[in-house]
């Protein structure tokens, strides 16, 4: 009789926050007495996953623009690109935080937020990553410059920074009408994943709001209700 096969790999628990964390395992000297920044380890050890939200206060316009909006999914650096959390002990050393990863790569996380946060204001037809014909009436494309902690040598916290540049493109003719560069950064009180993540969500709510209020004004779409 054949032997049973090994049972699958544990999935790491979702955690209730707004976030979701990440792992990159690069092996580099990280923070003196910080066990919370390692190197990678054991790969098969579950690990928790974490994602940042859009805003959920945000109350819908009673009038929208007949135009559809296409949220491009961002560029970024190979750095960048992945489901772990970036934590620099330093600006050229990058490390990723242990035991934690994001629901998703990075890129598409942010795209997911700037998408939902522009959809729930109610100012357009439509908002989505595809167009629903051949092409949106506009489509948006960004570059993410930084989603990341920094905690140099020997701090006890981190500094949590989110910067991105939009341009907003017209389909018709694939004419430049707007750009803009956007960032925010808030701090952890300590290098525990679950604050850093929450720095983390604070930093992007900020970028969010920015982007939509940007986006509005440019197009010159209804305001929602309860304002941004």
């Amino acid at each position: 009789m054949p032997p049973a096969p090994a049972p699958a790999p544990a999935i790491g628990r979702v955690i209730g926050l707004r976030l979701r964390p990440l792992l990159l395992g690069a092996a580099l000297p990280l923070l003196s007495g910080c066990a919370a920044l390692t190197a990678l380890g054991d790969a098969t050890e579950p690990l928790d996953v974490y994602e940042v939200q859009a805003p959920s206060d945000i109350r819908p316009a009673r009038a929208s623009l007949p135009r559809d909006v296409i949220v491009e999914l961002p560029t970024t650096s190979g750095a960048l690109e992945t489901d772990r959390i970036m934590i620099r002990p330093t600006r050229l050393a990058a490390a990723y935080l242990p035991e934690a990863r994001w629901g998703e790569a990075a890129p598409v996380m942010v795209q997911t937020v700037l998408t939902r946060t522009l959809d729930a204001t109610g100012a357009f037809r439509y908002v989505g990553r595809r167009p629903l014909g051949p092409s949106g009436d506009f489509a948006i494309v960004t570059e993410l410059l930084a989603f990341e902690a920094l905690a140099p040598e020997g701090s006890d916290g981190a500094r949590v920074e989110v910067r991105m540049v939009s341009r907003i493109l017209r389909e018709d003719g694939v004419r430049v009408l707007s750009t803009r560069s956007f960032e925010a950064s808030d701090s952890a009180a300590s290098l525990e994943a679950g604050e850093i993540v929450e720095a983390f969500d604070r930093a992007t709510d900020r970028v969010a709001r920015d982007f939509a209020e940007w986006v509005l004004t440019t197009l010159d779409a209804p305001r929602p209700a309860s304002g941004l």
